[in-house]
């Protein structure tokens, strides 16, 4: 019996404990989703919000979106541990300050050198909103989520950070960068003293059914004529009224929102009106550059051609030319084989200019002249001068007494 009795307490304490470990579990996963849903919907606002005003500090939207922000990023955020052991708080700036550092033009060295931020929680807000102003935001925390190895010394197991939410988060945090923000560094949202608290009246909305309503007024009207003749159904009034000034302001700034599009559709209509004669102007001058390049391609194969023309007329020139000259020489040499006598006169005369020539001083007429006795032109020519009678015939050369050898 008493083993029995000691088996039912044991199994009643392993069961205690794994419903607490699946109590934790299901806490842990309600806080990642709650914050990353009211993440969203504060991205959203203030997105909405930026459609009419610019955001700044007194913003209550940006307000609100910064503490769901540094709640997310201090989400399981471990302690820094001291010399003697213990585990003292510590702020995402020591963790964003690490992670951060890759990001190229980052801002951190300038966050740390400001002389009116001292604590490490105001650096941290200092740096929300300086990269929002850089638009830059997105890349850090990206930045941050990639090193996963420092991401682990810093954070806890079933952080925001660490899980699956995170690329939602970097995500979410991109359309930020659509929006201009203009913040002063030197306010009193930099305070480091007090924790960010989060406002989740914005985001919440009930609505009834009206099955539900009637219910409640037959309720209502129940307990009014049980309870006491004062409270009367005529003086309970309906659960749910819309305020006046709720009303207006709704109205009006989705006039505002009207006349913002009217404005924006009337720009891109003129854009897209200046993108039409742009590209017909574009589309003219492709035609004309096309037919002039149509018209030089025309004049290059016409210029071409009658190139390739006048070099096969000046090849068949050259092959003229060439049969004119073979024609010649042959024709010379078979005139000089079948006149054997003009020949001989012609040795005689060579003998004669040599004989000449030993006799005398060689000077460059000579020269000139028995250069030019030596080639058939100046035979042909002698010829004709012997035919003529302008010329002496070797004989009598030989014999006149002026040109005998001395």
């Amino acid at each position: 019996m008493a083993s029995r009795s000691l088996g039912g307490l044991s199994g009643s304490r392993g069961g205690g404990g794994g419903g607490k470990k699946s109590l934790s579990a299901r806490n842990a996963a309600v806080e990642r989703r709650n914050l990353i849903t009211v993440c969203r919907f504060s991205v959203k606002t203030l997105i909405d919000r930026s459609c009419f005003e610019t955001i700044d500090d007194s913003s209550p939207e940006f307000n609100n979106f910064a503490a769901i922000l540094e709640q997310i990023l201090t989400h399981r955020l471990k302690g820094q541990v001291t010399w003697f052991g213990y585990e003292s708080p510590r702020s995402f700036w020591d963790y964003i300050r690490v992670a951060c550092r890759k990001v190229s033009q980052s801002c951190i060295c300038s966050i740390e050198n400001m002389e009116n931020v001292s604590s490490s929680r105001a650096k941290g807000r200092a740096w929300i909103r300086v990269a929002l102003m850089e638009k830059h935001l997105s890349e850090y925390i990206s930045t941050a989520l990639r090193d996963f190895k420092t991401t682990r010394r810093f954070y806890e197991d079933g952080a925001i950070v660490l899980g699956e939410e995170a690329n939602m988060l970097a995500g979410m945090l991109l359309g930020l960068n659509a929006i201009d923000f203009s913040f002063c560094l030197k306010g009193e949202g930099l305070d480091g003293n007090f924790p960010a608290v989060i406002d989740y009246t914005p985001y919440l909305k009930f609505t009834q059914s009206s099955d539900s309503i009637s219910s409640d007024e037959e309720e209502l009207r129940t307990l009014g004529s049980s309870g006491s003749e004062s409270s009367t159904p005529e003086n309970v009034g309906p659960p749910f009224i819309m305020d006046e000034n709720s009303w207006f302001n709704k109205c009006k700034r989705v006039k505002q929102k009207y006349q913002l599009t009217l404005e924006q559709k009337g720009y891109l209509e003129e854009l897209l009106r200046l993108r039409e004669n742009q590209l017909s102007e574009s589309v003219s001058q492709n035609k004309i550059l096309l037919q002039r390049i149509e018209d030089s391609d025309l004049a290059h194969k016409l210029e071409k051609e009658q190139l390739e023309y006048i070099i096969v007329e000046l090849q068949d020139q050259l092959k003229s030319d060439q049969s004119l000259d073979q024609l010649s020489a042959e024709v010379s040499l078979s005139q000089s084989s079948l006149d054997p006598g003009p020949s001989q006169e012609g040795d005689g005369k060579q003998d004669t200019l040599n004989s000449i020539s030993e006799g005398k001083e060689d000077t460059p007429s000579l020269l000139g002249l028995c250069g030019s006795l030596t080639s058939v032109a100046s035979y042909k020519s002698l010829t004709s001068l012997k035919s003529n009678d302008y010329l002496a015939s070797p004989t009598t050369e030989m014999t006149s007494p002026g040109l005998t050898p001395s």
